[in-house]
């Protein structure tokens, strides 16, 4: 977690949750795009809701976790796991939980923000 809080420069949390929402609505595009029939035009597919795009993150997000958790493990009891394959995992579930966690933040902030504004 410490790898996170020494990003500076150009490469800011800013323009890291930036990237990632980036690259989390191109995913969002691409698994629409595949899921559309071969007959029915991409136009006609439903956007994502929020709340589906939220859960679809927070899966994958513990889908990581779990993947981390299960390659720790492996390790651990001496099965032939690569200790480079195992940190890379922890590290991804570690940036994955940070950013939710930014987000879950900002949300929050925001809530609070409409939820003081007079009527």
């Amino acid at each position: 977690m410490s790898g996170v809080s020494g990003i500076g420069g150009a490469m800011g949390v800013d323009r890291v949750m930036q990237l990632r929402q980036q690259i989390l609505e191109r995913n969002a595009a691409l698994s629409r795009a595949n899921e559309t029939p071969a007959g029915a035009s991409p136009a006609a597919a439903k956007p994502a809701s929020f709340a589906s795009t939220m859960e679809e993150a927070l899966k994958s997000v513990n889908q990581a976790q779990q993947n981390a958790s299960e390659l720790s493990s492996a390790y651990e009891r001496g099965e032939t796991v690569d200790i480079a394959k195992v940190m890379l995992a922890r590290q991804q579930a570690s940036v994955g939980f940070e950013a939710t966690l930014q987000v879950r933040n900002k949300l929050l902030s925001a809530y609070k923000d409409i939820m003081s504004m007079p009527v």
